[in-house]
């Protein structure tokens, strides 16, 4: 029999340095990334809005003066300029190896509080089952207009509820309400990896910890103090560990991921032979 494994990942600061809109989009509307975003929290602030809001009206607003265009398509070609950390695209077939070896299906989700259109137009679009991030409404000459969904760092955690209950849809609130059995959930807590970088992946790494799943913190590998800062998410038990975003063979991250899935392989074992007992 074979089961899954979901492997959760926040994407700014975890798969990629930096945010996705500073390889591409931020420059070409003049701006420097210092200027953006504090263009985009002074908004926030003087409005009392939320900060995802008012980056996305400002991608908008900043487009639009720029005379740049606003299709899904652009979004997506601006994805194709992102650089990834060390070892990421070789990651995935890698890691789904290792599972299917152990009779594991693993995967991939993107919990993102980054544009779902700048995702998709990525080299690792593909290893994902679903990408979960801000994405605009567009109007029928494709234009966008308008956030039709805001992810931050609280509603993230209702992404967690849906891979959990298999619901894709963000529109459908419906099914992901319904009382569903642990057993018949197709992705229980305990066999979720959630892996992310900052304060925004805070309330899902620990709500995946919390519910027997594991957490797992990375940091830049080339800001030396970083690890000591993130080392106190473990003192605070809001995760399992703390590892350089370095996805090369033999690396921390790969090491410890690994030991996660032998972990989840060797308790399905124990269940299996507990309930042939019965």
């Amino acid at each position: 029999m074979e089961y899954t494994v979901a492997l959760i990942y926040d994407f700014d600061g975890t798969l990629a340095p930096g945010n996705m809109q500073e390889y591409d989009f931020i420059p070409a509307v003049g701006k420097s990334n210092k200027e953006f975003w504090n263009d985009a929290n002074v908004l926030a602030e003087t409005q009392d809005a939320d900060p995802v809001l008012a980056y996305m009206a400002r991608m908008i607003q900043e487009a639009q003066s720029k005379g740049l265009s606003l299709r899904r398509e652009a979004f997506q070609e601006s994805g194709r300029n992102i650089r990834y950390y060390n070892g990421v695209e070789g990651w995935f077939p890698r890691m789904n190896a290792y599972a299917a070896e152990r009779g594991i299906k693993l995967l991939h989700y993107v919990n993102s509080s980054g544009m779902k259109e700048i995702i998709e137009g990525t080299s690792i679009a593909h290893e994902f089952k679903h990408v979960y991030a801000c994405s605009f409404l567009y109007n029928v000459d494709g234009i966008a207009y308008w956030p039709a969904v805001a992810v931050n760092y609280t509603n993230k955690t209702q992404f967690i509820f849906k891979i959990n209950k298999g619901v894709e849809s963000v529109y459908d609130t419906r099914m992901v309400n319904q009382y569903m059995e642990e057993n018949r959930r197709p992705v229980p807590f305990k066999r979720m990896i959630y892996v992310g970088d900052g304060m925004t992946d805070i309330p899902c790494m620990k709500l995946v910890k919390n519910y027997g799943g594991h957490s797992i913190a990375v940091y830049n590998p080339d800001d030396k103090n970083k690890r000591k800062e993130m080392n106190t998410l473990i003192r605070d038990n809001r995760v399992n560990f703390v590892c350089a975003a370095d996805y090369s063979a033999g690396s921390e991250i790969d090491t410890v991921v690994k030991s996660i899935i032998d972990k989840i392989a060797a308790d399905l074992r124990l269940e299996q032979l507990e309930a042939d007992r019965v």
